[in-house]
């Protein structure tokens, strides 16, 4: 089985969204975090949504590009104000959620 792993974007054009995210949740220890750090979610969230993982070994990413095409969870990794944050989609599409990895 082949998979297109990796996002293909044309420089004049923004990347587009590869999924749903669903209601955006965070747990109330990252949006303190965020705060804190006057840090907004949202480059992270579209960073997520059109396919760059983040921090993810190789197979997490190829399990993403699988996700996305035959509907499963995918998780992105990213180092946000010295702290990881895992960005995770349901296979529903139904939620995504920003949480600390200790919290999941």
């Amino acid at each position: 089985m082949s998979c297109n792993c990796s996002a293909s974007h044309s420089p004049n054009q923004p990347p587009q969204p590869l999924f749903r995210l669903g209601q955006i949740v965070a747990t109330r220890g990252v949006l303190a975090h965020l705060e804190h750090h006057g840090i907004a979610a949202d480059p992270f969230l579209r960073r997520h949504v059109t396919g760059d993982w983040g921090d993810v070994p190789p197979e997490d990413a190829k399990s993403n590009w699988l996700a996305v095409r035959y509907g499963s969870r995918i998780l992105s990794s990213f180092e946000v104000g010295g702290q990881r944050i895992w960005v995770i989609t349901e296979a529903d599409r139904s939620v995504t959620t920003l949480l600390f990895p200790s919290e999941y």
